[in-house]
């Protein structure tokens, strides 16, 4: 049976809510076989991060094209890249991949704490957003990468969403969570359109990883042959019931995860 496949090029969070473990959770609950190319070994957990081992860049590049080099990959999400060398080295093994890439800017941590160097955030700019299919920044991303203030308003969202454009992605989903605003507006971009994507602000303090999560649910419809738009509109509705879902899971003290397979598990009864 053939099967639509994607293949993840990030961190590993061994508490399983967030880097490739989330990812390939996305891709199994979206009906994709997932795939693993791994770019840092961190220690964290719901609270928090304490210690992160970098994977050399030549190893990085190597597991991506000893994929290649024996199965079909039908689309490609990029979360944590962690230096300028594995940007570049991730850019060098993408050089002749046709298929759907998935830019997610892993930059900000949630306290606010950046998370790469200046010259990967150069690297990231320079190599990785023009091979993007679609970038998905969190506001404070996108102004990371612009280098400007957070956006406060929709109408900023838009201008940073079309700045964005001009390094080079085909389009750019900007995810309003941060807004403050009782609903939690998102922007998909491109060089000729803009559609807002509205959706409720849910309250749950379990959000680990979603910014993981909805990128690589994006990837996975688009491994499917997917639109773009048709894309997002699935992922997001699909992340939305993930974090509805979120609080019927135990797991952790801090941040806990989202319920990847909340449309698949049975309901937890008391």
């Amino acid at each position: 049976m053939s099967i639509p496949t994607a293949l993840s090029i990030a961190g590993s969070d061994p508490s399983g809510g967030a880097g490739i473990q989330a990812d390939l959770k996305a891709f199994s609950a979206r009906g994709v076989y997932g795939m693993a190319a791994i770019t840092a070994l961190t220690a964290q957990n719901t609270q928090g991060v304490t210690g992160v081992h970098v994977v050399p860049a030549e190893f990085v590049h190597q597991q991506i094209r000893t994929v290649f080099d024996d199965i079909r990959v039908d689309a490609v999400k990029i979360g944590m890249i962690a230096n300028a060398e594995i940007a570049t080295g991730v850019a060098e093994a993408l050089t002749d991949f046709t298929g759907a890439v998935v830019l997610d800017p892993v930059m900000v941590a949630k306290g606010g704490h950046p998370l790469l160097p200046e010259d990967a955030v150069a690297a990231l700019r320079q190599d990785l957003l023009p091979l993007a299919t679609v970038l998905t920044p969190n506001l404070p991303e996108a102004a990371a990468l612009l280098g400007c203030d957070t956006a406060a308003t929709r109408g900023e969202m838009q201008t940073q969403g079309r700045e964005l454009i001009e390094h080079g992605p085909a389009a750019v989903f900007m995810k309003g969570g941060h807004l403050e605003s009782a609903d939690s507006p998102d922007l998909l971009i491109s060089e000729d359109t803009a559609t807002w994507l509205e959706g409720p602000r849910i309250e749950t303090r379990n959000t680990h990883g979603t910014g993981c999560t909805i990128s690589s649910a994006i990837a996975a419809e688009l491994a499917k042959g997917e639109s773009l738009a048709s894309a997002v509109r699935t992922a997001k509705h699909w992340l939305a019931g993930a974090i509805e879902g979120a609080d019927s899971l135990a797991v952790g003290h801090g941040h806990g995860p989202t319920h990847h397979f909340h449309a698949l598990w049975p309901v937890a009864t008391a």
